[in-house]
């Protein structure tokens, strides 16, 4: 899974204060999560700058799951996430507000967009998260869990996602890198760490290790002036 909406961890961890008050015990309403189409292509192209969202894939939510609206052109494909991309632990798992636009590379697309997908027909087919996390670790432990490729990545550019409440909507621009935890956690790449530009967070449920860059602009080209020098990835 993405856990590309972590957000309240990944500001914890670069020492910001804001936390997520709003307690989300289940489901919201599907319409809740909803979008224009128009509007989602827009937002999930914004997760990757024009020259090469342009030639990306799109696929946005329907009533049964994810479609293509856009086949790709150079195997990258942008999508924008329901807050159930969040790992089962976290607390806006069914934050119908969230919305994180990102745009993967083929390597990612492959390996990591699959599950998020299945977790999504779950969600519509009426899964508790309890259930969805009863299936991931049940995948895990029968060995059928797919980690993600060497190499996979995606671009998380968008200004207009919303990626939980502690951060109050898109947080900065950011690259994300997926690693299986077994090849190395945030140690292993200096993460986490007073002054360096690099975030990891690792599931609790999913053996998979997400390493978050901040970087200097946003998809638009305008900078992104909220994270000090020190933080800033250049």
């Amino acid at each position: 899974m993405f856990r590309t909406v972590m957000v309240f961890a990944v500001i914890v961890a670069m020492g910001g204060a804001a936390v997520a008050k709003t307690a989300y015990p289940a489901m919201a309403p599907i319409a809740q999560y909803g979008m224009k189409q128009a509007d989602e292509v827009a937002l999930a192209r914004s997760a990757a700058p024009p020259s090469l969202a342009s030639g990306a894939g799109v696929m946005v939510l329907g009533a049964h799951g994810y479609k293509t609206v856009a086949k790709s052109t150079n195997g990258f494909v942008c999508i924008v996430e329901r807050a159930w991309a969040s790992g089962v632990k976290e607390v806006e798992f069914w934050n119908p507000k969230l919305r994180g636009p990102l745009c993967l590379n083929p390597a990612a697309a492959r390996s990591v967009l699959p599950a998020y997908l299945e977790r999504t027909q779950w969600v519509l087919g009426g899964a508790t998260r309890e259930e969805i996390e009863r299936r991931v670790r049940a995948s895990v432990a029968a060995g059928h869990y797919v980690l993600p490729e060497t190499g996979a990545m995606s671009f998380m550019l968008a200004k207009g996602g919303y990626l939980g409440d502690a951060a109050g909507g898109p947080w900065h621009p950011h690259l994300m890198f997926f690693l299986p935890a077994a090849a190395g956690g945030p140690d292993s790449w200096g993460a986490n760490l007073a002054g360096a530009p690099l975030v990891a967070s690792i599931d609790p449920v999913e053996p998979v290790t997400t390493f978050f860059i901040p970087v200097a602009k946003w998809s638009d080209g305008t900078s992104d002036r909220g994270l000090s020098a020190s933080e800033m990835h250049m």
